[in-house]
């Protein structure tokens, strides 16, 4: 089963919360932190591939496997939106991801279904907050902490065999705690690397969030990167299972004032 993820550009900075808001692509300033707030918005695109298990009551595990060479063919509808606010080594951000996918998937053994019809709807928002270990710098090192509510809804058609056509839906809402790093190392006044990573659990088992990527600065107000992400999370609860893991290349565009 393949699923494709569209989100608001976290601005390839996102080492999960805080810092350069939480996936802010654009670079901060060269110059030393300043004692002035400052804000920034950016809106990406997210070509993630989803795969993972996945089951709801009384049906067995969907077993998903994602494909890019049919990027496109399972997102129904995607919106993903970051905002950061800084102000000398302290900063606070926002990251939110809304998704509706439909995909196809195996069952085990094929013996009461031989694939089922997988829609899912998923919000992720995460908030935090970061503090930056380097002063009076050109580079940025953020510490970063945050919570990530997660609401999933699933509607599941068994295909083939004894469970041909049976249809199942249910929904769930929790909420992971998360800690790590993102930073900026620039190359010049133009270009910078971006990378970030993030850990944690909560209501899942594991929550984890990763990327890497290049940037340009066209402005000291406008930059854009690019770059390759990865979220991972692994949620049961009674009968419901949602244990995926979101990947792909990401790129975006970020405004400051």
């Amino acid at each position: 089963m393949k699923n494709i993820v569209s989100c608001l550009i976290c601005g390839l900075v996102y080492a999960g919360p805080g810092g350069a808001a939480e996936g802010e692509v654009a670079a901060a300033s060269v110059s030393p932190v300043q004692d002035e707030w400052n804000f920034a918005v950016t809106p990406y695109f997210w070509a993630a591939g989803l795969s993972g298990k996945f089951s709801e009551r009384r049906l067995p595990v969907i077993d998903v496997q994602a494909d890019f060479d049919k990027l496109f063919d399972d997102l129904d509808f995607g919106a993903m939106l970051i905002a950061d606010a800084r102000k000398g080594r302290y900063s606070i951000f926002g990251d939110l991801i809304y998704t509706k996918i439909g995909s196809r998937g195996d069952t085990p053994r094929g013996i009461l279904a031989t694939s089922a019809d997988v829609k899912t709807s998923t919000f992720a928002g995460l908030v935090g907050v970061g503090y930056s270990v380097l002063e009076n710098s050109p580079h940025q090192l953020d510490v970063v902490a945050g919570l990530r509510v997660w609401s999933v809804d699933m509607d599941v058609t068994l295909n083939g065999s004894i469970l041909n056509g049976r249809k199942r839906s249910d929904s769930a809402t929790w909420v992971d705690a998360l800690v790590g790093v993102r930073g900026n190392y620039f190359l010049n006044q133009k270009f910078y690397l971006t990378g970030w990573g993030l850990v944690g659990a909560g209501g899942a088992e594991a929550d984890w969030d990763v990327g890497l990527g290049v940037g340009y600065n066209f402005s000291k107000n406008v930059s854009a990167a690019i770059g390759y992400r990865a979220i991972g999370v692994d949620y049961s609860q009674g009968s419901f299972k949602f244990d995926a893991v979101l990947q792909g290349p990401m790129a975006g565009l970020t405004i400051r004032f």
